[in-house]
């Protein structure tokens, strides 16, 4: 992965800033009686006000501007007429392409009022992308971050999905390296953090176990094989020289 340069960066942070304003919006429209199909539309149209387009359609295949996933699914959930009900966990999963470079985040919400065990998963999980994000720094490696979501996730009595993986990210969407949510064999054989790169962490689990099915046969909307709920929390950080920056964080 070639590390960006200082402009390159500072269009990041702005598109970065733009995204993140955005998805507080959705998440902060995202309530029972509204639709998916609204959330996608609200979200087109924040991209496009922003100067931006979306990433996911980027893909060869995807349509939409986000992933919209609710309870069981886990990742690439297709907005649909599907109206949200009181209880619901929902993930919304969005990017933006801002003057050539992608940024990707991602947050999981209750619609109205939940469980107080769903309040504790959430919970876990976004304190896991924190830790994880701490351990984005020069000198580190992948598998520092790897083993801080698997160690939090885990020892909260949870599991990483672990077919699916946080991201390099810069004029591609998916760029190398991968940033898996386990540690597979030792942290000395994954890739070294440089000044820098710039990562999407993810962090992707289940209440379950991590094993993940195709919902449907639309091609895309993955779900817990044991159909327990799963969250996503995901911030695009570039690696700083005093340590990780947050380039898709709203701006209060």
């Amino acid at each position: 992965m070639i590390p960006k340069t200082k402009e390159e960066l500072a269009i990041m942070a702005e598109g970065g800033k733009k995204l993140g304003n955005i998805l507080q919006a959705l998440l902060e429209k995202a309530k029972p009686g509204v639709t998916l199909t609204a959330l996608e539309q609200q979200a087109a149209a924040l991209i496009r006000e922003a100067g931006g387009t979306p990433s996911f359609t980027t893909v060869p295949g995807y349509k939409w501007a986000t992933c919209l996933c609710v309870n069981e699914v886990v990742v690439h959930g297709i907005p649909t007429d599907y109206a949200l009900k009181d209880g619901d966990k929902l993930n919304i999963d969005i990017g933006m392409v801002y003057k050539g470079f992608h940024t990707d985040t991602a947050w999981t919400k209750i619609i109205g009022s939940g469980k107080k065990e769903t309040e504790k998963f959430l919970a876990v999980g976004e304190e896991a992308l924190w830790k994880a994000i701490d351990q984005a720094k020069v000198g580190n490696r992948i598998g520092h971050i790897s083993q801080t979501i698997q160690t939090m996730i885990e020892a909260a009595g949870y599991s990483v999905v672990p077919t699916l993986t946080g991201h390099g990210v810069g004029r591609q969407l998916h760029e190398a390296p991968q940033v898996p949510g386990i540690l597979k064999g030792s942290i000395d054989q994954t890739p070294e953090l440089i000044e820098g790169q710039t990562i999407a962490i993810e962090v992707i689990y289940a209440q379950g176990r991590g094993d993940i099915v195709y919902e449907n046969d639309d091609g895309w909307t993955l779900a817990t094989r044991d159909r327990s709920l799963s969250a996503v929390f995901e911030h695009t950080i570039a690696i700083g020289a005093n340590g990780p920056i947050v380039l898709t964080k709203a701006q209060k």
